[in-house]
């Protein structure tokens, strides 16, 4: 592919592109083949990141202006700049245009209450920007439930997983509320997975609150937690953020991790539930990466890495046995 940072006729069509996949990003749905597309075409060259992101300041920005300036901006110039800005006049008011026409901006100075909830199907990924400028990565089989009002951003996962990246806002902290506990940040990055008997939680940059039933515990980056069933909070422990959040590129890394969490993984991914047959079997240990969009190939490759076989039950899922 063309670098477009030595070609600005290069970098105009990424700009274009990049005003595009945005506001396609802002529709209530994303389908897995067009999630692929947008996830390829992020991954093609830096600059289509960064664009993204630009794009999201802009979104996040029209906060600050009053309706009636949105819709101004959204009109044509009367006579067309002699020389073109950081970003072409089309993208930016395009933008503004997605944001005036979806009522998400009331007035000066004053964020707009915004409520949305998204989903993902069976070995789906989304990649959602939300009006503040954060972001959030939804994984497999997930559900997020987002409330933005005047002092407060609040986002309940509903199931599943998914990586938030928070856009700093001293007066508008973020929760994020996963059934047994609560986590709470201004800006940072971090990751939350809420199964049905624990959440776990893991930071990448910046630090969050943890909250269960008991005392909060605080998290900086490259640690973890777990909140139980009962709302107990563990005490945190070193995470490796990369293999956690690895799924965000199509891959399932484990390092040294038990087959019973191997399973747990690996489940999220397929319509039966993966199983070990015993306690025996579960403490076996795996280290490996595979494809979360090619699972068979993981439970083809088992029985030539650790002693076990896998058989299909009789209501479709697998087992992993002892061999």
């Amino acid at each position: 592919m063309m670098d477009s940072r030595a070609c600005p006729c290069g970098q105009d069509r990424v700009r274009d592109d990049a005003a595009q996949w945005f506001v396609r990003l802002q529709a209530p749905a994303m389908g897995a083949d067009e999630r692929q597309r947008f996830e390829a075409w992020l991954d093609e060259h830096p600059n289509h990141r960064d664009e993204i992101q630009l794009l999201q300041g802009i979104w996040s920005a029209t906060d600050l202006l009053p309706r009636e300036r949105l819709q101004a901006l959204c009109e044509p110039p009367v006579q067309r700049p002699k020389r073109r800005p950081l970003l072409r006049y089309a993208v930016a008011a395009g933008v503004l245009t997605v944001a005036v026409g979806l009522g998400l901006f009331s007035g000066l100075g004053s964020p707009a209450d915004y409520s949305a909830e998204f989903a993902t199907a069976l070995g789906e990924r989304r990649h959602i920007a939300l009006p503040d400028g954060s972001v959030i990565d939804l994984n497999s089989s997930s559900r997020v439930r987002v409330q933005f009002a005047h002092r407060q951003r609040r986002v309940e996962l509903a199931q599943g997983e998914a990586l938030f990246r928070v856009e700093h806002d001293a007066g508008r902290p973020f929760t994020v509320d996963a059934g047994n506990g609560q986590v709470t940040v201004t800006g940072t990055r971090f990751d939350v997975r809420r199964d049905a008997n624990k959440t776990r939680v893991a930071v990448e940059q910046g630090s969050v609150k943890v909250q269960g039933r008991d005392v909060p515990v605080k998290l900086t980056a490259g640690l973890g937690t777990q909140i139980d069933a009962q709302g107990k909070v563990a005490v945190p422990y070193a995470i490796n953020a990369d293999e956690l959040t690895a799924w965000r590129n199509g891959k399932l890394v484990f390092n040294d991790a038990p087959l019973r969490e191997v399973a747990e993984e690996v489940s999220r991914y397929r319509a039966k539930p993966l199983r070990v047959g015993s306690p025996a079997v579960g403490s076996l240990r795996l280290t490996s990466v595979f494809s979360v969009g090619n699972t068979d190939a993981l439970l083809k490759a088992l029985p030539n890495i650790l002693p076990v076989a896998v058989r299909t039950l009789d209501d479709g899922s697998q087992e992993i046995i002892a061999r």
